[in-house]
């Protein structure tokens, strides 16, 4: 059976990806599952999905603790341990990562032996659902290594899963299927399907012994209210809202309303601002601003200015 996860960011098409190769396993005659799994449901916050595809009836469920393949289309993911892209990862486990640096690079990074192949990251775009198609990309990546999938069956199965859609983004998502299964041609087939450990080779974990603290000290207290101002939801941002204060016509009553977080708060003045360590970059403010004094630009770009100024 083939194990296949999928990790990304919210916007980047991992849901569909899923789907898409589950779809393409299904037309070539496997038993599949396909899902996707959320922590907190927001743009750029991390997501990932999996796919299980084999020849016999699929009796597990639940997340894939042992895969055989995967696709990461958010580099800066891979060292988050909330994200998981690194957990049950073994010798024979292939990672794909759409990056801008070299695969010897993030062997370096890393210290493992799996084989680690690279797709190329997406450009920085203006308009973020350009994103989107980054799923497409992935997904006909994996079908190639898997070497069990036709291009033809790739895209009979994103015809059927996008069917009623703008034939716009359906031709968008064929196209960068096709490039990602391309790309993937001298490593047709490198992925094999995986077994699960034998529980006879299971070894149990060492015992810990733990201290004893009195329950003043260790237990989960909340001595004060507001305390969720300390968590920065910010850190999961890939884009910005900047406020072009030039164009601002102070109609602060429609952002501050609108910022889902109330991460928007007005001066005296009437002049709306943000707080950054709370936007998550959801970008409702963006659409909303009636005279579109409101820009997003890309977090990294963001952070540079800063340290420029």
């Amino acid at each position: 059976m083939y194990r296949i996860r999928f990790h990304g960011r919210g916007g980047q098409g991992m849901k569909t990806a899923s789907r898409l190769l589950g779809a393409a396993f299904f037309l070539e005659g496997f038993a599949v599952q396909d899902a996707p799994r959320y922590g907190a449901e927001r743009r750029g916050a991390p997501i990932f999905a999996y796919v299980r595809a084999g020849k016999s009836p699929i009796f597990e469920r639940g997340i894939i603790l042992h895969p055989d393949l995967v696709i990461v289309a958010d580099d800066s993911l891979v060292p988050v341990p909330a994200a998981g892209v690194m957990a049950g990862l073994t010798d024979r486990t292939v990672l794909l990562i759409s990056t801008t640096e070299t695969a010897d690079e993030w062997r370096r990074r890393l210290h493992i032996h799996s084989a680690i192949l690279t797709l190329p990251a997406p450009r920085e775009v203006e308009d973020r659902l350009e994103l989107r198609y980054v799923g497409a990309e992935c997904a006909g990546a994996a079908a190639c290594l898997t070497g069990h999938i036709s291009k033809k069956k790739l895209e009979r199965a994103i015809l059927g899963e996008l069917e009623g859609k703008p034939q716009k983004i359906i031709h968008r998502n064929i196209e960068m299927a096709s490039e990602g299964y391309d790309r993937m041609a001298d490593h047709k087939g490198l992925v094999q399907e995986g077994t699960l450990p034998s529980a006879k080779a299971y070894t149990p974990p060492a015992w810990i012994e733990m201290p004893f603290e009195a329950a003043r000290i260790s237990s989960p207290t909340i001595h004060a209210g507001l305390t969720s101002i300390k968590v920065r939801t910010g850190l999961w941002r890939t884009m910005r809202p900047v406020i072009d204060h030039r164009h601002c016509r102070k109609c602060w009553w429609v952002c501050s309303s609108s910022c889902p977080d109330g991460a928007i708060s007005v001066n005296e003045e009437g002049a709306p601002g943000i707080d950054y360590d709370h936007c998550k970059g959801c970008l409702t403010c963006v659409s909303v601003c009636p005279s579109h004094a409101i820009k997003a630009i890309p977090e990294h770009q963001a952070a540079a200015a800063e340290e420029e100024s």
